[in-house]
């Protein structure tokens, strides 16, 4: 796909716990997780529509 391989995803992850430290790895996934699962959940809601009455758009004019 990208034409990344295992030695080239490996060196990847090398870079990465020299950066993060490896006892920030499980921080750093468990919070992409959950911004990739609360993404997932505001995509698939659907917004309900809102109703207007005409009492809430003019109350002076109440009968």
């Amino acid at each position: 796909m990208f034409g990344l391989g295992m030695p080239e995803l490996i060196v990847i992850l090398v870079i990465i716990v020299i950066i993060f430290g490896a006892g920030k790895l499980p921080e750093i996934g468990s919070g992409i997780g959950k911004g990739i699962k609360n993404f997932k959940d505001a995509t698939k809601k659907e917004e309900k529509p809102k109703k207007i009455d005409s009492e809430e758009e003019n109350p002076d004019n109440k009968a």
